[in-house]
């Protein structure tokens, strides 16, 4: 019997993999920077070719993970103002599979509630312009963007002097909702928390 690969066990696989392709170990040579052959000559093609080699591994494990139902959520905990909460997140590197966006939803209440608690007294901004600008809002506004989304995740970013918890407002694949890639289909909307009179720094 063949063994399948864990979800922990991919994503050291490919962080073994991406450190190779950074130190030129793996390089996808037919790759070109324009190309015309009179122009990729007097190009560096080193970093695309770094950089599809990666691209290009990691579609091979996504693929292993849908024809072998590798999950792709790892579990994460986290503690603010002495409340604690475990919660799924797709990792950066992997794919949900459908099961995965089940269990993703299945969590968005706990993590709104969690998040709601421990933002009681803070101010509210939405990211804007992919997250080069900052909008104060309302928790009523909040509440309108979380009705319209599917899952949800958090990040924490605390200093001595400083906390920020950022709400991501989700709907579709995880691996295409951060950045708007797959927009509309995927997308995510992010609220701050900060305390009042502090600005988001993320």
């Amino acid at each position: 019997m063949t063994k399948v690969y864990t979800t922990k066990e991919l994503i050291q696989i490919l962080a073994s993999e991406r450190q190779a392709c950074l130190k030129g170990e793996r390089l996808k040579l037919d790759v070109t920077v324009s190309g015309s052959p009179i122009l990729d000559q007097f190009i560096q093609a080193e970093g695309l070719q770094k950089f599809t080699a990666y691209q290009d591994f990691k579609a091979a494990i996504h693929q292993y993970q849908c024809e072998n139902n590798v999950s792709g959520i790892i579990w994460r905990e986290v503690t603010v103002k002495g409340k604690k909460l475990s919660y799924p997140e797709v990792d950066g590197q992997l794919i949900a599979l459908a099961s995965d966006i089940e269990i993703l939803k299945a969590v968005k209440n706990e993590v709104l509630e969690f998040w709601e608690s421990v933002t009681v007294g803070m101010d509210l901004y939405l990211s804007i312009n992919q997250g080069k600008l900052h909008q104060q809002v309302e928790k009523e506004d909040y509440l309108h963007i979380a009705k319209r989304t599917e899952w949800s995740g958090l990040l924490v970013y605390e200093k001595s002097e400083f906390l920020e918890i950022v709400l991501q407002l989700g709907w579709g694949q995880p691996e295409e909702a951060s950045y708007k890639r797959g927009f509309p289909a995927s997308g995510s909307e992010y609220i701050h928390a900060v305390n009042p009179g502090q600005q988001p720094i993320t």
